[in-house]
This record gives C-alpha cells, structure tokens and sequence, in this order.
C-alpha cells in the first residue's frame, strides 16, 4: 500500500462545547497529524501566544485558522469582516498555518458581499497563506429555502482561488460532493471531512455514518496527488462522556488514514 503524505488534522470545532485546549490534547492522544483552529468565543482560540504555547506543548502544530465567520462569532476579534480576516491572516502567517478557512459573508452584510470575491483575490494575492473559502447551503424551514449567503453558497460560481470543500454542507446542499469536487479542480485546497445524510440540518457526521462521498473523496485525494489537509471537523456534542467523544475521534482518524491509502503502483 502507498500512504500519501496527505496531513490529517483535528478541527477544534470537533470537541465542541469542550475548549480549544481539549482539542489539542485529544490530537497528540490521538495521533492526528495537526490541529485547525476554530477561532471562536473561546479566548485561547482567539490568542496567537496561547495557541503557540498548546502547540508546543503538545507537538501539534497548527495546520490551519477557521475565521470567525458564524452567527455566534459575529463580534469575535471585532465586527468588522475584512479586519477578522486581515487578523486571521496574520494569526495563520505566525502560527505556520497553511490556510485560512473563510465562508462566504451572509446576505445581510451587504457592502461586505459586493466587495468579496474581488477583496479575497486581492487578500490571497498579498501572501502565502490559502484564503479557501468554504462551500456553504441554502436555509432551510419546513418547504421554504432561504439564500443566507452572497455572492451564493455555491463557491464554484465564483473565480475564487482556492476552495475548502464540506461533505456536511454538500449533504445540507442536497447536491453530489464529488461533481462540486470536479468543478474545484486543482482549486480545491483544503477538506472539511464529516458525513450527513441529506437532512435539512448541518449534521457533522463522524466519516461513514451518513451518505456522502467520503471514502470515494479521500480515495480521489490519493489518486490525484492533493496537496493540502485533511480536517475532521465533526459533531460530538451528542457524546455522553469524554471516552465516546474520543472513541469517535479516534474511529473519524481511522476511516481517513484507511481511505488515504491507496494500492502502491506496479511497475
């Protein structure tokens, strides 16, 4: 068997409501291969000296920073959009992350989404660091779909340059992962590995659990020779104790590194 050199990391996001420091602890326990931070409510996410001081201490280092771009990290770092991605890039730039993991501004952000697309070209232009923005998917409440994002939640509409693909918001989307994958091509930066089973709800399934592509898209990622990380971000809030949160951690890490592998070549 061939073992890509594809690195796989443990989103913060994934020991949620536990904090940041919990997730560091479960990666190196773990063996996950890094750590991207979520820079959320928690203050040890939104502090560059205080994730450097876990990553050190835990020989993880930090692969990428998710920005604060949620409902419930509106006034993370401050209020202003473009100022929490300036500050993510230079948290990511400090920290060695290879990424910044952005979502598309929400509708009512108005002059933010008029100006998106080009700002993240001209941002992704200014340094090292991958602006992937993240597919997203429409709202949904009983029969009515709402559009909460703009330009769309569809990112391969736009000339964007790098991509982080979800398989959680793609399940949300009702649409096929691996045709969204195709249409990123060598855009695609960056992965967001969770299940779902085509529910109306953002589910954040451990790999293998739901509907969705994962196998096949982590089996494609060797194949093809991908060049970025490989994120679990998944949702164990449903965990009934820290030894069910970490026996799903340790089965999402599993799935991944058995998939990744791919039969080496004869010659």
């Amino acid at each position: 068997m061939h073992i890509p050199d594809t690195k796989v990391a443990l989103s913060t996001a994934s020991v949620y409501p536990e904090s940041t420091s919990v997730a560091f602890e479960l990666a190196e326990k773990l063996g996950y291969d890094g750590v991207e931070v979520m820079v959320w409510n928690d203050p040890v996410s939104q502090d560059v000296e205080a994730l450097r001081r876990l990553s050190d201490a835990h020989r993880m280092p930090i692969l990428a920073v998710h920005a604060p771009c949620l409902l419930i990290t509106q006034r993370v770092w401050t209020t202003d959009p473009w100022t929490k991605l300036v500050r993510a890039r230079a948290a990511a730039e400090r920290l060695g992350a290879g990424a910044v993991v952005v979502h598309p501004p929400f509708r009512w952000q108005r002059q933010y989404a008029r100006d998106f697309v080009e700002g993240i070209g001209r941002m992704a232009g200014e340094t090292d660091v991958r602006f992937a923005v993240e597919n997203m998917y429409p709202w949904r409440y009983r029969d009515r779909e709402m559009l909460a994002y703009a330009p769309g939640w569809d990112v391969t509409e736009e000339e964007y340059r790098h991509f982080t693909i979800d398989l959680s918001h793609a399940s949300t989307s009702r649409i096929d992962a691996m045709e969204m994958v195709r249409r990123m091509g060598d855009r695609l930066a960056h992965i967001h590995l969770a299940d779902g089973s085509g529910s109306g709800k953002d589910e954040h399934l451990i790999p293998g659990r739901g509907s969705q592509p994962c196998a096949e898209l982590l089996e494609h990622l060797a194949r093809t020779g991908f060049g970025g990380h490989v994120v679990l971000e998944v949702n164990t809030r449903r965990s009934v104790s820290a030894a069910e949160r970490e026996a799903d951690l340790a089965e999402a890490l599993a799935f991944t590194r058995l998939h990744l592998a791919t039969p080496a070549r004869v010659r």
